[in-house]
């Protein structure tokens, strides 16, 4: 059986419009624009994992959907899984964030709130947009996205 790429696969689940074509190419605007859209978010983490940096994408993602959390026990629970994922020193998928940041993080996750992973997802955020991101664009991923489903 052949296997279908996931980027391929991506374009099937776009949320950002009805047409895929029209999608695929916002994705070259902005890293929002990527991000908004979960094919974006799908091609971007497929990407991100060839570059040895699927961290980022996920911890990023677990923090969006830690801010729509709607009760303490809840947010108690997932504020520890993105803690011991992420960003407790020797994490299995530790994130690149500043020293300060993780000690802020470590300090007060007895007692999460909705904006405890903030600045944390802030940073990552930066060092998607900065660097991460335009090699994206370059890549032969989102090339053959355009090139499949895209006007440029």
């Amino acid at each position: 059986m052949q296997r279908t790429p996931l980027s391929e696969m991506a374009i099937k689940f776009c949320c950002f419009s009805q047409e895929p074509v029209d999608d695929v190419d916002s994705w070259g605007e902005s890293i929002e624009k990527l991000l908004s859209c979960k094919a974006g978010q799908m091609a971007f983490q497929d990407f991100l994992k060839s570059e040895y940096s699927e961290e980022n994408i996920l911890f990023w993602l677990a923090c969006e959907e830690y801010k729509k959390i709607k009760s303490a026990p809840e947010m108690i629970s997932m504020a520890n899984q993105i803690y011991t994922e992420f960003v407790q020193t020797e994490a299995p998928r530790q994130v690149n964030i500043d020293s300060g940041t993780r000690t802020n993080i470590t300090n007060n996750i007895s007692e999460p709130n909705l904006s405890s992973f903030d600045t944390a997802q802030k940073m990552i955020f930066s060092l998607m947009a900065r660097d991460c991101y335009p090699r994206f664009l370059k890549s032969d991923i989102y090339q053959s996205i355009l090139q499949k489903h895209g006007k440029s």
